[in-house]
């Protein structure tokens, strides 16, 4: 059976004993924890805690060593491949660089899913991708190339492109990752009007920013050691008193302080001088 991909309800993202990884490394260990729909919901962990991994299962570029990925009612890996594939069409996905192809304007970047999937004619095609590049602020842009934008600018580009096939569910992957504090803050107004835009849309997030995180999201899910130490409200989030949240919230500088193994290898006797002298000698020529 195809899952019904025309309904307007909101599904609730759901896993269940869901262990991922890359072949024997186990990076996700037995997870179970619930994303609601149609709200905004935002993935936090330190760096290789498999936040990134976890969204790639999600959009279907890779398989679960085990457990499942509950989209509404449909275990989305168990589906045949014709109904996998209707249901990878409710998700539109935001790359954390944009994933823009250099050969394209943006204007035909935004445009190539519809141009790849759909019989609209090229007038259509091109009034549908003008205002989507001017939802995010870019249609004075939409004959640039990618070389010729910001980092910002990309990622707007890559959102616009994203929203091209009006998909429910978004995922968007370190959205603000690389972008100074204004491009950051004008990323979270767009997502935020997106879901004012569209009533029931479920976003997802995986961020590092916690001031997004206390911007945009409704719902976080926190990742440490293979595990998900929180999975609810932001509201909660803000109150929870486990080390570990509150350390990563605050960033408790004494907690994460890294401990030098530089005693291990000291410099023998006079290397310093040395050292100076010949970066002395190099700078001079």
């Amino acid at each position: 059976m195809i899952p019904d991909h025309t309904t307007k309800e909101a599904w609730d993202i759901v896993f269940e004993a869901l262990t991922l990884g890359y072949d024997k490394h186990v990076v996700l260990d037995g997870i179970n924890g619930m994303l609601p729909g149609g709200e905004i919901s935002v993935i936090l962990g330190s760096s290789g805690c498999g936040k990134s991994t976890l969204l790639r299962h999600l959009v279907g570029l890779r398989t679960p060593l085990s457990g499942k990925i509950l989209l509404g009612k449909y275990d989305i890996f168990a589906l045949p491949q014709k109904s996998f594939r209707a249901m990878r069409r409710r998700m539109g996905m935001l790359f954390q660089d944009g994933a823009l192809l250099s050969s394209l304007n943006l204007a035909e970047n935004v445009a190539l899913p519809l141009r790849e999937h759909t019989t609209l004619s090229s007038k259509m095609i091109f009034e549908v991708v003008m205002h989507n590049l001017a939802m995010v602020g870019l249609a004075d842009y939409a004959f640039f190339y990618p070389n010729q934008l910001s980092g910002g600018l990309r990622k707007r580009a890559g959102l616009a492109r994203a929203m091209i096939t009006q998909p429910p569910i978004l995922l968007c992957d370190e959205p603000t990752s690389g972008l100074d504090p204004i491009n950051s803050a004008q990323m979270d107004a767009l997502l935020l009007d997106l879901k004012e835009k569209n009533p029931g849309m479920t976003i997802v997030v995986v961020s590092h920013d916690i001031q997004s995180l206390y911007t945009i999201a409704d719902h976080a899910l926190v990742l440490n050691d293979k595990k998900i130490v929180f999975n609810g409200p932001l509201a909660d989030l803000k109150t929870a008193t486990d080390p570990f949240l509150v350390n990563f919230l605050n960033r408790n500088l004494a907690e994460h302080k890294l401990k030098s193994d530089a005693q291990k290898y000291p410099l023998p006797e006079g290397r310093r001088e040395i050292l100076q002298n010949a970066l002395d000698e190099w700078l001079m020529r």
